[in-house]
This record gives C-alpha cells, structure tokens and sequence, in this order.
C-alpha cells in the first residue's frame, strides 16, 4: 500500500490518493491563499498609510511657508501664545480683548476690525491655545481654562481691563471670561457666539473622530489634510452663507492652518467641549452685570441662533440685542462697523445700534449666496417648545 508525502503532487502511474488527503491537501492550499491575501492588504494599508502620512508631512510645510505668523511670541500659564498687541496712544476707547472661533485665528478678527478702531483703542489679538502659532499647553481643553490663559495673556502685556469680544465659539469663552474674571471684564460683545445647550448636543462626525483616542490621532495625521483641502472652499462658503466670503477669505486670514493635525486634534477637542460646558455655565449668565451687546443674523447655519444669542439677550441683565436679517454666521466681516460700534456703545458712547442694524440690513437684502439651505442648521423652536 503505497504512502503519499505531505507534499505529493501526483503522476498518472500513482494509484488515486485517499480523499482525505486531498481535502487536507486543499485545506493548506486555502490557509496559505488566505494568508498570502493577508499579508497583501495589510502590506497595500501601510503603503497608503505611509503615503497619506507623507502628503500629511508635506502639506503642513506647504501651509506654514504660505501662513507665516503675524505677531509675537509669550509664554502665559504653560501656553506660548502667539498674539498682536496693538498699542493705542491717547486711545479714546478702553481696550479691547478679541477671542476668535472655531477652526480660526487672530486674523479672523484682526483683518476687518482692526483698521476701524486702530488709534482709538488698544488692542489684542490672539491665536487660542493650540490654533495658529501658539501652542496647546498643557490646561486648555475647556472654556474656563482658556479663560484663565486669557486672563494671564492680558495681565502680561499689561491690559487690566477691557471690552472682550468674542465670535462664534469665542463667544462662550468671552462669556465665561465674565463669569470667571468679572474685574477684568469692561463690557462684552458676542457675535453669533454659541453659548447654550442645543438640542441633543451634537457635533459634525469630524469633531467626534477626530477627538477618540487612537483613532482621532491616526486619522488627523493621515486623511483630514487632504479631505480638508477638498472641501475647504464649501465649508468657508456655508460659514458665510447667506453672505457671500470675500474671494480671498481663505488665504488673507490663514484658515488652512487649522488642517495641521495638531491644531486639528486641537479644534475638535474645544468643540466636545463646549456643550458639557455650557450645560453648566448657561445657568450663571445672570451674574454677569458688565454692559453687553449681542450681534446676531436669523440666518446663521452654523450655530442655533434662537437658542444661543435670544438666551443671551434673555439671561444677562445689561444685554442688548442686534438682530439682522439676512445676516449669517460672519458679523465680524460682513458688519465689522456693527462690531466696532458695539464696543464703543459698552465703553460708553452714545450709539443708536439697532439703526446700524437696519443699515447693514439694506447692504445684504437679498443675498443669496451659497447653498443655503444645504448648509443651515435648521430650526429647533419645535424642539425647545416639546422640552418645555
């Protein structure tokens, strides 16, 4: 009775092995198939890894030679703080603090309102931990933290009060910054600020990934660059929209910088922040008694304006409200003479804002730009009424 090797091939004079050498014959022709195709695609993942890391590397050069910084260099509670501090002789306004949103830097606010108030105030502009040049630190993963940073940053360029302004996000740090540092604060004004819990209190996937441990790391180091790059432009126009973005937007105040997987890991974890945050800080907005001016459009799609600037003007004492039609998530570049008048009224001049209101109305009747309705946050006054 002939043996068969365990290698046996087969010639036409052997008699016909046993089947069950056959189907074991098969069995380790099909383990070692499967393996072979293993070890393929995880050798084609960890080249298309290894090339998305690489164009990752790549793109952060090519951003950062494009976006130098702007300003100078401070080391405040742990954070080098990349800031502009503009001085003001004979300033006929106190000075000003400016704190940017999301996803931005100081020039989102320091290119449309700094020329309308240079000389007449002293004035700050900062990149918030880990956004544009300055670090991350190692205690600003929270509003009032940042607050805290905020208010070291003031006392070493030696400002000891002053007007804080605050866009978007910035606006619940401005906020905070007035419950947290009332002595430090002269008068408020939040611009289409996000400052209450909405509804079911989510955030775009990006944020949420970005943000898991692991996971966030690997993604913001090899996809969100290049996705960020390819949907850039359609993000910047829904930020705006109804209002169109001036052409060069994107490139005048740096928004690319925020694509760097560091201050990209950065962003996301301010974003989860803010709704734990603001669950507890919306209760506190009474306390605040410093004269406060809130800016808002009934057209932003980024944050839910019912809920955010309406609590505002309802929940802090000395509010007062402007609200414009056709105006979207961008007052700072759309109405910059709104905002900069906005300070002078909380310093004190006399300024009739709701009739500067009606005149930025007139400039935007009728704006149209963008995909609008693709990009709108919708409505919740459904969903406040059913949680009574």
């Amino acid at each position: 009775m002939p043996t068969w090797p365990r290698n046996w091939q087969g010639k036409a004079s052997d008699p016909e092995p046993p089947r069950a050498a056959v189907l074991k014959l098969q069995s380790t022709a099909i383990r070692t198939d499967s393996m072979n195709l293993l070890t393929a695609a995880l050798a084609i993942f960890a080249g298309l890894t290894l090339i998305l890391v690489g164009t990752t590397r790549i793109g952060v050069w090519m951003i950062e030679r494009r976006n130098p910084p702007a300003g100078d260099y401070i080391t405040v509670n742990g954070t080098r703080i990349h800031h502009v501090h503009v001085p003001a002789d004979g300033a006929s306004l106190p000075p000003v603090v400016f704190i940017h949103g999301a996803s931005g830097n100081l020039l989102d606010q320091m290119l449309p309102i700094r020329p309308l108030l240079e000389g007449r105030a002293e004035m700050l502009f900062f990149d918030r931990p880990g956004h544009g040049w300055s670090s991350r630190g190692e205690a600003n993963g929270t509003p009032i933290e940042q607050a805290r940073t905020i208010a070291a940053l003031m006392d070493a360029v030696g400002i000891e009060k002053a007007v804080i302004v605050g866009h978007s996000f910035g606006g619940g740090i401005a906020a905070t910054f007035a419950l947290e540092h009332p002595e430090k604060t002269l008068g408020l004004v939040l611009a289409a600020a996000a400052t209450h819990p909405w509804p079911g209190g989510g955030v775009s996937w990006h944020y949420e990934l970005t943000d898991t441990p692991i996971i966030g790391r690997i993604f913001s180091e090899t996809l969100a660059l290049p996705g960020g790059w390819a949907s850039i432009g359609g993000a910047i126009d829904c930020v705006f929209s109804p209002n169109p973005a001036p052409d060069s937007y994107e490139r005048d105040a740096q928004i690319s910088l925020v694509l760097r997987p560091s201050a990209f890991r950065a962003n996301a974890t301010d974003v989860r922040s803010l709704y734990p945050h603001v669950l507890d800080a919306a209760s506190r907005y009474g306390e605040i008694d410093a004269p406060t001016v809130v800016i808002s459009g009934d057209s932003d799609t980024v944050v839910y304006e019912e809920i955010h600037s309406l609590g505002l003007a309802r929940d802090i004492p000395a509010a007062e409200l402007v609200w414009v039609r056709n105006l979207g998530h961008k007052p700072d570049w759309i109405a910059p003479d709104l905002i900069a008048a906005a300070v002078e009224k909380v310093a004190g001049a006399d300024v009739d804002l709701q009739a500067l209101g009606r005149e930025v109305e007139a400039r935007i009747e009728g704006q149209t730009f963008g995909p609008f309705e693709k990009c709108r946050d919708g409505r919740p006054i459904a969903s406040i009424q059913a949680e009574g």
